[in-house]
Order: C-alpha cells, then sequence, then structure tokens
C-alpha cells in the first residue's frame, strides 16, 4: 500500500482540522523508518526518545498557512 499517496492525504486531513481547531504547532513521535516520510511532509527532528526499547524521534511542524494551500 506504500506509495499510493494515502498516507500524505491523510496528514493534509489530520493538519486541516488541527488548524481549524486552533493548534499552531502539530507533533507526531515519530519510528526510524518513518522518519523520512514526515520530513518530506515539512516535520523536523527535535529530539529523540524512546518507547520501550524502540527509539522514537519526536518530529514537528508549524500549521501556520495550512489552510492556504490547496
Amino acid at each position: 500500500m506504500q506509495g499510493r499517496g494515502i498516507g500524505k492525504r491523510l496528514m493534509a486531513e489530520v493538519e486541516e482540522a488541527a488548524h481549524a481547531g486552533g493548534v499552531t504547532v502539530l507533533t507526531v513521535p515519530s519510528s526510524v523508518t518513518a522518519e523520512p516520510f514526515y520530513a518530506g511532509l515539512g516535520f523536523k527532528a527535535v529530539r529523540d526518545s524512546c518507547y520501550g526499547d524502540e527509539r522514537t524521534i519526536i518530529m514537528e511542524r508549524s500549521l501556520n498557512g495550512v489552510g492556504q494551500r490547496r
């Protein structure tokens, strides 16, 4: 199912809803594998964390101007 744009479309909907709700920064816990996906959407790594034994990258993206992209 990868490479079909589904994740990108889902994240666009999440960003629109968050922006409409007054959220200005979106934060996601990313796996090492998913980091390039989120980076491609404009997220920046802000710190490392761990959930159990798994390394997690905390990533953030400003939502300024999200409603103006379409």
